[in-house]
């Protein structure tokens, strides 16, 4: 009996070996890896998360499927800079076509203008101000190179569908409808016909290579010299990751930089967070906790640094008009012009 059940052993031990060498000689099949280079040569391969600024696939992908070692990580993952991955997904929600703030900025602050959006995050909404507005340039910059290798891929993903939809040549008559919806009336003055030809005449005539592009940067602590300034600067949801960082300090390295960077006239969209969301996220560091506690100037007094201690000439405020953003994200926005 005994040596029946040691022969039993031997055979699962043979067994669990055997199983084990093919399953490396599985893994180690140089076909495979020749195909799995390939595969990453033709662009077919996920993303890395960090030190990537350009290619691959879609970034929410995740190659360890559901593993309990992947949660693990997940969980342990903080995003001290405001650097969420997906942002805009829980943002505006699935249901809404675009982002509601591009309703309430004007055409005039873009069109035709060099523009800067500070904290792009994954790029959408600079890719959408490019589009909508017809901006002769917009730098994307972001502190994450894992954004900025999203902003990458979002940039070729709707490059190629821009591709696909100018050799349909989208109507006019397909643009005067998407108008006509987002101002909610029953038809379309002669005045908006101008428009209608600048939303359409943008995917027939531009590639969105020539007009957006995305840097990596820290804009507070950079160096970096920027080679022009420019008509609009964009500040949308970042102030807060800002002063949680870098303190009141670099606060004020924020918009003195904006300063100096815009022409004479030119305008600076900030979206400010409000002091409830400095208590939320303020434990995100030692660092954030630290500065949080010595912040001399809330959110509610960046107007009257902006104006009395910058220099901005005036302010718009924006606010009023931004509708169908998600619970939570119901920020004010202002237009200050130098």
């Amino acid at each position: 009996m005994a040596e029946a059940e040691g022969e039993n052993r031997e055979e699962i031990v043979v067994e669990k070996k055997s199983k084990r060498n093919r399953k490396k000689q599985k893994t180690e099949n140089p076909s495979q890896k020749e195909e799995t280079q390939e595969r990453k040569q033709n662009g077919e391969g996920k993303p890395q998360q960090q030190n990537q600024v350009a290619g691959g696939d879609h970034p929410a992908q995740n190659n360890n499927g559901g593993s309990s070692s992947s949660k693990k990580r997940k969980q342990r993952e903080a995003f001290p800079f405001g650097n969420y991955r997906n942002y805009y997904g829980y943002r505006i929600g699935q249901e809404l076509d675009e982002d509601p703030r591009l309703k309430v900025l004007k055409r005039e602050w873009f069109e035709g203008k060099d523009c800067l959006d500070i904290g792009c995050n994954s790029g959408i909404i600079t890719i959408h101000i490019a589009k909508k507005y017809n901006c002769r340039s917009i730098l994307g910059v972001d502190i994450d190179t894992a954004r900025i290798s999203d902003a990458y891929w979002h940039l070729r993903k709707f490059s190629r569908e821009h591709s696909g939809s100018s050799s349909t040549n989208v109507s006019k008559e397909e643009v005067k409808e998407k108008l006509k919806a987002s101002k909610q009336i029953a038809h379309v003055v002669p005045g908006d016909d101008e428009e209608i030809k600048k939303e359409a005449s943008f995917s027939e005539k531009r590639n969105l290579f020539d007009v957006v592009s995305f840097r990596q940067e820290n804009f507070v602590d950079s160096r970096h010299s920027h080679e022009k300034q420019y008509d609009t600067i964009l500040c949308l949801s970042v102030a807060k990751w800002i002063h949680l960082n870098w303190g009141d300090d670099g606060l004020i390295t924020l918009f003195s930089k904006v300063w100096k960077l815009l022409v004479p006239g030119g305008t600076f969209i900030l979206e400010p967070q409000p002091w409830d969301s400095y208590k939320k996220n303020y434990q995100v560091s030692k660092t954030a906790a630290e500065n949080y506690r010595n912040i001399m100037f809330p959110p509610e007094s960046f107007r009257e640094i902006l104006l009395d201690k910058i220099g901005f000439r005036s302010v718009e405020d924006l606010t009023a008009g931004l509708t169908g953003s998600k619970t939570g994200f119901n920020r004010p926005i202002f237009a200050f012009h130098k």
